[in-house]
């Protein structure tokens, strides 16, 4: 491996490596988040899916921040953000983004998020347009019917009871060759081609979960959180998802949407149906790229985004 630790990828990544900011959970809590930056000009967030953190977007923060100020954070309970023992409340993620915008710039500011935190990025932008200059959105669960990989759904069906004795017990540390293996299964479900994912990706990508302790415990009770939610939906009772959907004309500032054409977790017509309920969006097809586009597909997503980010006028939205 070429580093000896996450650590190591912090450095290497950011100038001043990982930073921590302290803020206020949607429990109240104070909390520390793990963020890094690079580069100068106007703030770009880099938003990062479930079960994932800053090291997914590892081949686009230095093309990016050649032109931006690039914000990599770790959501609350992912990566090397603080994983707190209390309970969370169903939504805490938009409190929680709007809270780390608000913490590291005083202008509006320009969002990349993918997957999950794109669902999380369209709320914040309901609730919170004045944080917001421009949104790209990429492969975003919002009319999902059901959490997309069996193993987001047996962790959600297990009690987190059971989980939480797992995870005291650190046997994901234990048994980390077996967590990796099935990671790198997993994994051939978010990329074209299962041949490009090397040992090394999966090494890293998993080290949170099996280093840190409570993070296996905080990944499933969002997966929970998620499940319970879709369940509602699908039965048309109140949840916030449909909350989303019922709001997305309220989204102000110009949204790109970007959409893998290989994405095996949600189909490229649910992003055409997302762009025509947007006001000022644009939609665009990533060729030959599955749902996990920042890094599997980078070149044709960085390009997108700095298209849509220094070349507004080519965008009549």
């Amino acid at each position: 491996m070429p580093y000896s630790s996450m650590e190591d990828w912090w450095q290497a990544t950011f100038p001043q490596g990982r930073q921590t900011v302290t803020i206020t959970d949607a429990n109240g809590y104070p909390v520390k988040i793990a963020y890094g930056e690079k580069g100068t000009g106007k703030p770009l967030f880099l938003v990062h899916g479930v079960g994932s953190w800053s090291y997914g977007w590892r081949y686009n923060i230095e093309p990016l921040s050649q032109y931006f100020r690039v914000i990599c954070f770790d959501a609350k309970g992912n990566g090397f953000s603080e994983k707190p023992p209390h309970p969370e409340k169903t939504g805490h993620q938009l409190v929680e983004m709007a809270q780390i915008v608000q913490a590291l710039c005083d202008e509006p500011a320009f969002i990349a998020a993918e997957s999950l935190g794109a669902l999380v990025t369209l709320a914040t932008a309901q609730a919170n347009p004045e944080l917001f200059a421009r949104l790209v959105v990429i492969n975003v669960p919002i009319f999902p019917e059901l959490l997309p990989n069996r193993w987001m759904r047996l962790l959600s069906d297990l009690p987190l009871d059971l989980i939480k004795i797992v995870d005291n017990l650190r046997l994901a540390s234990l048994f980390a060759p077996l967590v990796r293996q099935i990671l790198a299964i997993e994994r051939g479900e978010v990329v074209v081609d299962a041949a490009t994912i090397t040992e090394e990706d999966v090494y890293w990508i998993s080290y949170p979960y099996i280093e840190f302790p409570n993070a296996v415990t905080k990944y499933a009770e969002d997966l929970q959180h998620a499940a319970k939610e879709i369940q509602r939906l699908q039965q048309n009772l109140p949840n916030l998802i449909s909350n989303i959907q019922d709001n997305l004309s309220a989204i102000a500032c110009p949204t790109l949407i970007l959409w893998s054409d290989s994405d095996r977790w949600f189909p490229v017509t649910d992003g055409e149906r997302l762009q025509a309920q947007i006001p000022h969006s644009r939609f665009q097809i990533l060729p030959n790229c599955g749902h996990d586009a920042a890094s599997t597909c980078p070149a044709a997503v960085n390009a997108a985004i700095l298209e849509f980010l220094l070349f507004p006028n080519t965008y009549i939205v």
